[in-house]
């Protein structure tokens, strides 16, 4: 018989199915339990639904190798996310309880339970459903139906596996579990035979999603065990910048409305009709907010507070103006202009407000407008040093790259 192989392989395909289950239904806090070298955690990271990601292995050696590529990217610094992400990783043993990994959204339980003698999967279904109590479980272990399509398999799919069940015993372990904690399971696989075969064999990988049907024998506050059990050794910990980090929505902001100040005192264009605008799409006065008083003054006629070369946009917006040898821009059109501006400071006056202190930022004395020294021309690659900021298209294609190859 020759040997069936998979492609993608059988663990991708694992990985893509836990990976699914989060894009649809958004859990914030899981644990990978048997994360060896962090492989699916490191896929989930970038799944930023997830705010608490955790993974628990007896093998600290396996973790320790990988653990350092769960830290944040430089993109993750430049893109913060709008919500937190802390990742944490833990020595110990999945039959061991440990409190701080209870009542998670989501638990995952990948090709594990096999390594486990018979009587340590007792204590590991009793701690998984009875102590944890998560709101989902995923477990997936080898279907031993299946090996006879592996021909050069002499027995077990790997020396350390205790046992194979058929999908009769996993079905039986799976409801036991459920009759006993209060849970429901639906089970299915990844890795298909030809489908001649399948009904006779079933999946490589046979899998079970465990959903915690009530808080009645499945709540933490009724297991009956109330005490802090602290079992696991911490080996790793690490947050993500998030906009929730009020010092990180400012740096953020700080980097945009530099940049926007410097693009919109330098960058003009002469439309085919020659007159003069701004080759990005401007929005409709309506959608921003009210201009300052300062600005109403000018369009009013009511002078130009001593301002030099002021200029305005083809809709008679003010645009910029000159002060001695600083370039002015109104930190209302910075506001207008950049609609990542917008959404994270929520109006002109928080922005005002969260800018107003910030060293890199120098305002008017009235708050009306952003400063910028004007002393000597400054390149594109000057301003993106000065204020820390790159295109940020460049970020989401690296972004979308990561995202695209998970």
């Amino acid at each position: 018989m020759e040997e069936i192989r998979f492609n993608p392989s059988v663990n991708t395909q694992r990985h893509r199915y836990v990976i699914d289950f989060v894009k649809t239904h958004k859990p914030k806090k899981v644990v990978d339990l048997g994360c060896n070298d962090c492989s699916l955690l490191r896929k989930l990271k970038f799944h930023r639904e997830i705010e608490l990601l955790c993974g628990v292995d007896l093998q600290s050696d396996s973790m320790e190798k990988k653990m350092h590529e769960l830290a944040p990217l430089p993109t993750d610094y430049l893109q913060p996310g709008a919500s937190p992400l802390s990742i944490e990783l833990y020595h110990g043993s999945v039959t061991q309880k440990d409190a701080r990994l209870r009542g998670f959204d989501l638990v995952t339980s990948i090709e594990l339970i096999e390594h486990l003698h018979l009587d340590a999967v007792e204590h590991f279904t009793e701690v998984l459903f009875g102590y944890m109590t998560p709101g989902t479980a995923i477990v997936s272990t080898p279907n031993v139906e299946f090996n006879p399509l592996f021909p050069r398999m002499p027995g077990f799919r790997n020396s350390d596996h205790k046992f194979e069940w058929t999908r009769a015993e996993f079905q039986s372990w799976a409801l036991k579990a459920c009759g006993r904690h209060g849970y429901e399971a639906e089970f299915t696989g990844v890795g298909q035979a030809v489908p001649h075969l399948h009904l006779r064999v079933g999946f490589c990988t046979q899998i079970a999603v465990f959903r915690r049907l009530s808080r009645g024998g499945g709540d933490p506050a009724s297991s009956g065990d109330t005490g802090e059990i602290f079992s696991y050794k911490l080996l790793y910990s690490v947050s993500y910048p998030s906009l929730c980090d009020n010092n990180v929505l400012r740096g953020c902001l700080v980097s945009e409305v530099l940049h926007w100040a410097y693009q919109l005192s330098r960058r003009r264009r002469t439309t085919e009709d020659g007159e003069e605008g701004w080759s990005h799409t401007e929005p409709d006065r309506a959608e921003t907010e009210p201009t300052d008083e300062f600005e109403e003054s000018v369009f009013d006629g009511e002078g130009t507070h001593g301002w030099e070369d002021v200029k305005m946009t083809s809709r008679g917006q003010l645009e910029s103006y000159r002060q001695g040898r600083c370039v002015c821009v109104p930190l209302r059109r910075v506001w207008s202009c950049c609609p990542r501006i917008r959404d994270l400071s929520g109006s002109l006056a928080r922005l005002r407000l969260f800018i107003a202190d910030d060293p890199l930022v120098t305002l008017s004395h009235d708050g009306f407008a952003v400063v910028l020294d004007d002393g000597e021309e400054v390149s594109e690659e000057e301003e993106a040093e000065n204020t820390g900021r790159t295109d940020p298209a460049c970020h989401h294609a690296v972004e979308e790259e990561m995202w695209d190859s998970l």
